[in-house]
């Protein structure tokens, strides 16, 4: 197991911060890097898509600042979504702008191409490949994926259902390459239960909804201090990919979340849902399982301190005789 060139001495916790639809933005991405994890974000928050080239001359710029001026302890990498189905009419342009500013990492998400991962190693960029169970994980290391992000049941917004202790360990048969975790991680201790199953790095992204830099709304944030893992709804209502939501939005929006109709696979939308009245991400709220540790709104340097304290007492703790 190997973590890419690119993070390595960069990070005060192997975590990334994920991608969240509507939520990631260039202040929560540099508060990310600036506190030592991979700060992320979709390129569709970008909109228009003009306003992509804005942003990362925004986060380049903030970082290049903070790298100078602490050149002993550089702030962290930082990636961007690519949702490479087709149905992404922007990928191309995306694409294209990413490259001129030779974005260090690229997280893939919804279909494996060479196309794609042959242009972004052009320019030395590293692929990330979103993947829910093993057999996907093959396709997206055989079309060029540098590494992997495990998405295991309870993850929040688009998610498997596989256990991560069997969907890491299947990995691990047969791949001894980057890979990231994603499910029900909140606190220090499931970072390093992470490592221990056999991730190099834990993917956190409820937790950072409730950061004061999250573009998220205040009842939002208020939402996901307030609940845990049963308050998790998971359905493909509402884009046409099975994903976890919070059920206080469902039941917001006017619908009974025990009894949800199936929506047809085949019709995905990944932009604001379905139901133009009710919009996903903006009115159904996608989390985790995991957000019994997210009991406040913080900032996200308060967040990232807060996991890698939690991460080294673990350690401690395991290592103690």
């Amino acid at each position: 197991m190997t973590l890419p060139a690119v993070l390595a001495g960069r990070l005060t916790v192997p975590v990334v911060a994920a991608p969240l639809f509507i939520i990631s933005n260039p202040k929560l991405v540099v508060a990310a890097c600036k506190a030592g994890v991979v700060g992320s974000f979709p390129a569709l928050n970008a909109r228009p898509a003009e306003q992509l080239e804005v942003w990362l001359e925004e986060i380049t710029r903030e970082l290049a600042a903070y790298n100078a001026a602490n050149p002993g302890r550089p702030a962290a990498p930082f990636a961007v979504n690519q949702i490479v189905h087709r149905s992404n009419q922007r990928l191309e342009h995306d694409l294209e702008v990413c490259a001129r500013f030779r974005v260090p990492i690229t997280i893939s998400s919804l279909g494996a191409r060479r196309e794609v991962n042959d242009g972004i190693h052009a320019y030395g960029g590293v692929v990330l490949h979103d993947i829910i169970n093993d057999t996907f994980a093959r396709k997206a290391i055989e079309k060029g994926a540098d590494g992997l992000i495990a998405v295991a049941a309870g993850a929040g917004g688009h998610a498997g259902t596989l256990s991560p202790f069997a969907l890491v360990q299947e990995i691990r048969q047969w791949f001894d390459g980057p890979v990231a975790l994603s499910g029900a991680i909140a606190n220090g201790r499931s970072v390093l239960a992470a490592e221990v199953l056999g991730a190099d790095l834990a993917y956190v992204g409820s937790a950072f909804i409730a950061t004061e830099e999250a573009n998220a709304s205040a009842a939002y944030k208020e939402a996901v201090t307030r609940s845990g893992a049963e308050d998790i709804v998971y359905t493909n209502l509402f884009t046409g990919v099975h994903g976890n939501y919070l059920r206080q939005s469902i039941i917001n929006a006017g619908l009974d979340p025990a009894h949800l109709p199936v929506s047809d696979p085949t019709k995905m939308d990944f932009g604001a849902g379905r139901d133009k009245a009710v919009k996903a991400w903006r009115d159904i709220w996608g989390a985790g399982q995991g957000l019994a540790p997210v009991t406040e709104v913080v900032p996200v340097a308060t967040l990232v301190a807060r996991l890698e304290r939690e991460y080294r007492a673990a350690r401690a703790r395991v290592a103690a005789p």
